[in-house]
């Protein structure tokens, strides 16, 4: 069997780039920095908020550089969804890799267990590395049910090393896996949901944020009191959760208030992706003065 990822906090990483929209690699050293600072379990790279889509299969090298060479746990994202496409980004990044990651994350690309099954074990065999499966349909456009993951996970288990369920509404979708599969399952989405998922069996939060330390601040709660315990860490920063979590400009939200703190060197984001609208900088600056102090 496969090692399953620690529960916990798996901090998505943002690709920053500099004013003339170049990879920006010191920026994603400083955004690893944080994450040890806040008490990160790991971190994920190329992930959807990652903008992999957006990189080049060079710079994303240059990432997986970046990150392996740092020294948490890591996930590697897969942006392509077709299988050949997929076993070709990961043995790629896998060759740029300093050291092993924990897990290649694979987005669900079928409604059907059969198709899945037959593409999470072509990564595998491709890779030798464990898989995350994740159910993203807002990016994949695919729908899937819990039952069918349950399932599926259950035939890939000997190499399944996580569930990302970002399926909405993920809460009864995370109980529904938590309770049938033995390897952890993860939500996402900005941490909106998390109290929650955490009730329904989550076993942390896979998911970027400005400020990390709030999602830190939920999962210690948690692990202290419960959802009583959850609900009274995370409460204060719900309300810039949501903020960040807006469609289409979440990113361009979240980079700009990392830039602000001094971890990015801009908040810029590549095309298509949206720009942070002007209108919402007086927002954005209501949301930073009302922080809790850490």
């Amino acid at each position: 069997m496969t090692a399953h990822l620690s529960r916990g906090l798996w901090m998505v990483l943002a690709s920053p780039f500099d004013d003339d929209l170049a990879l920006d690699l010191g920026s994603l050293e400083r955004q690893l920095a944080l994450a040890d600072e806040v008490g990160a379990d790991g971190v994920v790279a190329l992930g959807v908020f990652g903008e992999a889509e957006q990189l080049s299969l060079e710079e994303q090298r240059d990432v997986v550089r970046t990150v392996s060479g740092g020294g948490l746990p890591f996930v590697l994202g897969l942006s392509a969804r077709s299988t050949a496409g997929a076993v070709d980004q990961a043995r790629a990044c896998v060759a740029a890799s300093a050291r092993a990651p924990q897990a290649l994350m694979v987005q669900v690309s079928s409604p059907r267990a059969d198709v899945l099954v037959d593409h999470f074990a072509a990564v595998h065999a491709a890779t030798d590395l464990p898989v995350v499966v994740q159910d993203y349909p807002a990016v994949s456009h695919v729908t899937v049910t819990p039952e069918v993951l349950v399932e599926v996970v259950g035939r890939c288990a000997p190499y399944v090393a996580a569930v990302k369920a970002e399926s909405t509404p993920v809460s009864p979708a995370v109980a529904t896996l938590a309770e049938a599969v033995d390897a952890p399952v993860f939500g996402g989405l900005g941490g909106v949901g998390l109290v929650d998922e955490l009730a329904c069996g989550a076993a942390g939060a896979m998911t970027g944020m400005s400020h990390p330390e709030g999602l830190r601040a939920a999962l210690d709660g948690f692990a202290r009191n419960g959802f009583a315990g959850a609900h009274a860490a995370w409460a204060p920063w719900l309300p810039l959760a949501n903020f960040e979590g807006q469609l289409r400009i979440g990113l361009a939200i979240r980079k700009e208030i990392l830039r602000r703190r001094g971890v990015l060197t801009t908040g810029r984001v590549r095309p298509p992706a949206p720009s942070l609208p002007a209108s919402l900088l007086p927002v954005l600056e209501q949301h930073l003065a009302h922080l809790p102090t850490t």
